[in-house]
C-alpha cells in the first residue's frame, strides 16, 4: 500500500521558486530569481574572529546542548541591537530562533487552527503563505502599494473576517520592495488595539536601505501607542545583513506567545546551534555591524539604480515598477505595451532560453494571482550583470 501522507499536505505544494532554481544550472545564465544576499560581501574575516573569539571565551557554552530561548550572550546582544532601532526589548523578552522561518513556522504552530483566517499582504513571501496553510489557515489578501499595505482596506479585512492574526512584512517587503509609510505604521498600531488583533511583523529587510532611514519599525512604535505591546510580534533575521548559514533569527512577542513558542521549539530543535549563536555574539559584541551594513547598503543601492535604468533602457513602456530605496527586490509588472507579452510565466521560460532568470509574481499572492507580475533581486549580479541580464530579458520580451 502507499504512504498514508498527513492531510494537512494537501493545502501546499512545492515552492515555485525552488522549482525554478532546478533550472539555472545552465551554464552562464544570470540569476535574478534567488533572494539571498551576496556571499562576496560576507565579513568572513569578521566572523572568523567572532568564530575564535567564542571558541576561546567559552567553548562550554558554543559547543554543548543550551537554553531553548537562546544562548544567553547573544539575547544580551540582540536587545542591544533592537535598541540602537528603537525598540526597547529586554532579552528575556526575545528567543532566538533557527532563522526568521523558523519563527514564522511557531508563530503558526501556536496561533493557528484549522480554518483559523489569517490576512496577508497580496503580495507576500512565499514561504509564509505555505508554512500558514500547512497549519490550516485560510489565507486574506490585503492590498499593497508603493506605501505598503493599504490601512483603508485592511480595516475592512479586520472588520470582515476578524483574523486570528495579520502578517506583515512593512519594510522593503518580499516581493513587493515597498516601505509602510510611517502615517500607516501608527494606523496599523491603532488597528491593531481597537480591535485586538495580533499585527506579525517580518523585518528581515529593515537595515538593507539607500538613503534615507527607514520610519521606526511597527515594533518600536508601540511605545507611542498604548496597549499596542500585547499585539505586536516581532520576526528578526541576521540572514540578510550578517550570514544566512548561520541560521539565527529571532521572535519578540508577548510573554504568553513567547512561552507557547518556546515550548514548540522543544519539540522541533531543543535549540538553535549554540555554535552559531555563540558567533553571532561575538560578532556583534565587536561592533563590526555599522561597517558591514554601511558597505552593504552601498553596493546594494548602486545596483538596484544600475537595474532601475537598465529595465527603462531595455523594456520601456512593456513595463512598470516603483524603484526600491532599500531590500533585495524589484517588484514589476508587464503591461504589455505595444503588443509585448504580458505573462510573467511564459517571459519567465522564454528568458531561461535567453540566459537570464527571475520569478514570476503569481506564486507571492494567496488569492487572485497577478499573472503579469514578476520578481528581480538585483543583490546577487554586479552592475556589469545586470546591464547584460535586462538586456537579454529585453531580448526575451520582443522573441
Amino acid at each position: 500500500m502507499p504512504l498514508q501522507f498527513a492531510t494537512r499536505l494537501n493545502n501546499v505544494e512545492t515552492s515555485a521558486i525552488r522549482e525554478l532554481f532546478k533550472l539555472l544550472g545552465k551554464p552562464g545564465i544570470i540569476s535574478f530569481a534567488g533572494g539571498f544576499p551576496d556571499a562576496a560581501m560576507f565579513d568572513v574575516a569578521g566572523i572568523k574572529q567572532a568564530v575564535d573569539k567564542a571558541l576561546t571565551d567559552e567553548p562550554g557554552g558554543a559547543l554543548q546542548y543550551g537554553a531553548t530561548e537562546g544562548y544567553e550572550p547573544l539575547r544580551e546582544q540582540l536587545s542591544a541591537f533592537m535598541a540602537t532601532k528603537g525598540a526597547a526589548v529586554n532579552q528575556d523578552g526575545l528567543i532566538v530562533t533557527t532563522g526568521s522561518q523558523q519563527a514564522l513556522d511557531l508563530i503558526g504552530k501556536t496561533m493557528i487552527s484549522p480554518g483559523d483566517k489569517v490576512i496577508v499582504e497580496g503580495p507576500t513571501f512565499l514561504a509564509t503563505i505555505q508554512c500558514f496553510r500547512l497549519y490550516g489557515a485560510e489565507l486574506i489578501c490585503a492590498p499593497v502599494d508603493e506605501h505598503g499595505v493599504k490601512t483603508d482596506e485592511l480595516e475592512k479585512l479586520i472588520a470582515q473576517h476578524k483574523p486570528k492574526f495579520v502578517y506583515l512584512i512593512p519594510t522593503f517587503g518580499n516581493p513587493s520592495g515597498a516601505m509602510l509609510s510611517l502615517e500607516r505604521r501608527k494606523r496599523v498600531l491603532e488597528l491593531a488595539v481597537n480591535t485586538q488583533t495580533l499585527i506579525v511583523e517580518d523585518d528581515p529587510y529593515g537595515d538593507l536601505y539607500f538613503g534615507e532611514q527607514p520610519p521606526p519599525s511597527i515594533l518600536a512604535l508601540c511605545a507611542q501607542q498604548p496597549g499596542a505591546r500585547e499585539w505586536v510580534a516581532h520576526c528578526g533575521s541576521m540572514s540578510k545583513v550578517l550570514s544566512p548559514g548561520l541560521r539565527v533569527g529571532w521572535l519578540i512577542a508577548q510573554p504568553e506567545l513567547l512561552a507557547k513558542a518556546t515550548m514548540c521549539k522543544q519539540f522541533s530543535d531543543a535549540h538553535t546551534s549554540t555554535f552559531a549563536q555563540a558567533t553571532a555574539a561575538q560578532y556583534l559584541k565587536a561592533g563590526r555591524m555599522p561597517a558591514t551594513l554601511a558597505n552593504v547598503r552601498k553596493v546594494y543601492a548602486e545596483r538596484a539604480a544600475a537595474m532601475g535604468a537598465a529595465l527603462r533602457r531595455e523594456l520601456g513602456d512593456a513595463i512598470e515598477f516603483n524603484q526600491p530605496q532599500g531590500g533585495l527586490f524589484f517588484w514589476a509588472r508587464l503591461t504589455g505595451a505595444g503588443g509585448a507579452i504580458k505573462d510573467a510565466s511564459e517571459l519567465a521560460k522564454r528568458a531561461i532560453e535567453q540566459g537570464v532568470a527571475f520569478v514570476p509574481g503569481a506564486p507571492f499572492f494567496a488569492t487572485d494571482p497577478d499573472v503579469s507580475t514578476l520578481r528581480l533581486s538585483f543583490a546577487t549580479a554586479d552592475v556589469a550583470k545586470i546591464n547584460e541580464g535586462v538586456a537579454k530579458l529585453g531580448q526575451a520580451l520582443k522573441s
